[in-house]
């Protein structure tokens, strides 16, 4: 087993957003920072950061924020973006203040566009991030699409054969299972991340999707009691499910 890497006191509180080294440096000075119950008083301490820090250190009273190898699933909700570089609310500003001050920061594990709602995963982790994303993991994700028209009958055969070809691009889709519910509704699950995939694959058949709700990430469900604008801590379970391919 790997030994967890040791970071000075003052640093680890300041990559968690607790302020500067200076501002983070008076915590300590003043006693406010215990670990197992015992105050650090020395700012140049070596701590090791495990995954159960946060249950056992605590800053002024309060629980230690996650330590970095941080990830949650957020239920997005519709009108907020996924980019930095975009206007308008982000999906950054859901979460705690002082968790947009981290460093490494804390992004999304691909994207969903303003209009697409559901399951977000974000991480301050590179190699998780990139592990998931990564076209070898074969990580399936699950939309629930609401369409314009009905259905024409030879979607569910087409989308699996693995031959639709997107407008402008010179290369197939990979098969991507789909799930009728009505005639107006199905669920269809790919594994590439295709610039728009899922209305772009309707378009194609010449229709329109005018709701799109992601609901599966691998074998992770969005849980129903968690509303939009909510988040949830993963833990190792959550995310040995998100890595187990689903189709």
């Amino acid at each position: 087993m790997s030994k967890a890497p040791s970071l000075r006191l003052d640093r680890l509180l300041s990559n968690l957003g607790y302020g500067s080294r200076r501002e983070v440096q008076q915590l300590i000075w003043a006693g406010l920072v215990t670990l197992d119950g015992d105050v650090i008083d020395d700012s140049d301490e070596k701590i090791a950061v495990t995954r159960d820090l946060s249950a056992r250190m605590k800053v002024d009273g309060e629980a230690l924020d996650p330590p970095p190898g941080l990830a949650l699933m957020m239920n997005k909700p519709l009108g907020v973006t996924c980019s930095h570089k975009e206007l308008g609310p982000l999906v950054y500003a859901l979460l705690p203040e002082r968790w947009r001050r981290r460093e490494p920061a804390i992004s999304t594990v691909g994207r969903l566009d303003k209009d697409t709602s559901g399951l977000l995963l974000m991480t301050d982790d590179g190699a998780l991030l990139h592990k998931i994303i990564s076209p070898r993991s074969n990580v399936s994700k699950r939309y629930d699409v609401t369409l314009d028209r009905p259905l024409r009958g030879d979607e569910v055969k087409l989308f699996a054969a693995g031959t639709l070809m997107l407008e402008g691009e010179d290369k197939p889709l990979l098969p991507a299972p789909m799930e009728v519910l009505s005639e107006r509704r199905a669920l269809v699950t790919i594994t590439e991340g295709r610039y728009h995939q899922v209305r772009r694959m309707f378009a194609a058949v010449g229709n329109h999707v005018t709701a799109l709700h992601r609901d599966r990430i691998g074998g992770l469900a969005l849980p129903d009691d968690l509303k939009p604008g909510e988040y949830r801590l993963l833990n190792d379970a959550d995310l040995g499910n998100v890595l187990e391919a689903r189709v």
